[in-house]
């Protein structure tokens, strides 16, 4: 793939997860889906702090969209914590019956999302240029 070309998608991809990570936790975790999105007990204290944590890297996402190549670190982090935390999603989700439901839901989109990230990333070459 065209370096212009992956860094459009790359563009757009930060825009759309950004978007995701600002407005969709949130209705995903407590009317859509909250089975597939959402871990038991309900523990609405924890279920905040996601919802802030994603909310700040979504914003921070979207500013990175104008340039990506020269906010590497920064998706990379993106790619690598979300992995780590499907991860650990994975795990817990196998281990307690009650979870399972997160095999479809947040875990997937987890490791989807980063891999559409790692895909997409600017190359060295490009990013110092």
């Amino acid at each position: 793939m065209d370096d212009t070309v992956r860094e459009k998608y790359l563009r757009v991809a930060l825009i759309v997860i950004g978007l995701m990570f600002i407005f969709g936790v949130y209705p995903l975790m407590n009317i859509l889906w909250p089975s597939g999105w959402a871990w038991e007990p309900r523990q609405h204290e924890y279920e905040q702090m996601i919802m802030g944590v994603y909310a700040t890297l979504g914003v921070f996402l979207l500013l990175a969209s104008r340039k990506p190549a020269e906010h590497r670190s920064l998706l990379w982090f993106t790619v690598w914590s979300s992995v780590v935390h499907a991860v650990i999603m994975a795990v817990q989700a196998l281990v307690d019956p009650m979870e399972r439901a997160n095999l479809l839901g947040d875990i997937p989109a987890l490791f989807i999302m980063a891999l559409i990230l790692a895909v997409l990333m600017p190359r060295r070459a490009t990013a110092h240029a």
